[in-house]
């Protein structure tokens, strides 16, 4: 009975990967990387990659830091962390109530992933923040402090923002020195993505110089569709040094996870989305290795 079939050869591939990833270490930064995850694009996967890129890479020995910056607090609910209406959360950071230190929440999902939960409360931040000194670089400062006063340092802080530009998105953009963009393989994916990276670059200009999208991932691929190729390989020749060469599959796995208050890599360690959000971080963690050496994080100062 022949074993050349869909089936075996796709077990075949995926043992193959999961060997590779055994056998090499993934390189860690000597200074704090801190990335915002962002698309104003709705249902492009980004929270959903922003949780399971952190649980990946504190999986491959980096300590990372989460913070939810969405009101409907969905990375809180996938990493495990309470985030009820009378929990400390990033809202009394902002508005300057309490310091990052009082907030922060180790996850459940893994022993080096700590999260900074969001609540309701943060809805309101947005008006909140209009009358309030150095509104821009309220999470920047307070993110400064809290890393400098770690004995263990981290490696990594992922931002998840909301899918809109307002001054909840403008501050995570100041408090990070690298954008990641998730990008679905579907219709319309480059919809949108112009005016992201105007504003990204406007924040360059005025706010942060620092600020750069290193890093562009295709979420959502069909591997037995042409569409998903296609959208791929158009990506790619618009974003050729920051677009991964991994993608990250369309998985049922990947969006029941959440449900469960759980990261895939928790709910199914062996699906193959949980694979390549490994694959993923690995890249991520090589690529920059291999480019350039970190920024350190400084405080910032409003104009």
């Amino acid at each position: 009975m022949s074993l050349d079939t869909p089936l075996a050869n796709e077990i075949a591939e995926k043992l193959r990967r999961k060997r590779y990833l055994a056998k090499v270490a993934t390189p860690l930064p000597d200074q704090v990387r801190v990335f915002t995850v962002s698309n104003q694009k709705g249902g492009v996967g980004k929270t959903t990659s922003a949780v399971n890129l952190a649980g990946a890479l504190a999986r491959r020995g980096a300590r990372v830091l989460v913070i939810d910056l969405d009101p409907q607090g969905n990375a809180s609910t996938a990493l495990g962390v309470a985030h009820m209406p009378d929990t400390s959360s990033i809202y009394e950071v902002l508005i300057g109530d309490a310091e990052m230190a009082d907030v922060v929440q180790p996850s459940t999902d893994h022993e080096n992933l700590l999260c900074v939960p969001s609540t309701i409360h943060l809805a309101g931040a947005e008006i909140e923040l209009v009358g309030l000194e150095q509104r821009e670089y309220r999470l920047a400062n307070a993110l400064h402090t809290y890393l400098t006063e770690q004995t263990d340092p981290f490696h990594y802080v992922i931002i998840d923002c909301p899918p809109s530009l307002g001054l909840l998105t403008i501050n995570a953009f100041v408090a990070a020195t690298e954008v990641l963009i998730p990008i679905q393989c579907e219709y319309y994916a480059l919809e949108g993505l112009s005016q992201l990276i105007n504003n990204i670059q406007l924040i360059k200009s005025h706010l942060n110089p620092r600020l750069e999208l290193s890093t562009i991932l295709l979420t959502m691929y069909a591997t037995r569709t042409n569409l998903s190729a296609e959208v791929a390989a158009e990506v790619r020749e618009h974003f050729p040094k920051q677009t991964l060469h991994t993608v990250i599959p369309r998985s049922v796995r990947v969006a029941e996870a959440p449900s469960f208050s759980q990261t895939v890599h928790n709910y199914d360690g062996n699906n193959i989305g949980a694979l390549a959000y490994l694959e993923a971080a690995h890249e991520i963690a090589e690529r920059f290795a291999e480019s350039s050496e970190p920024t350190p994080v400084e405080e910032k100062e409003g104009h």
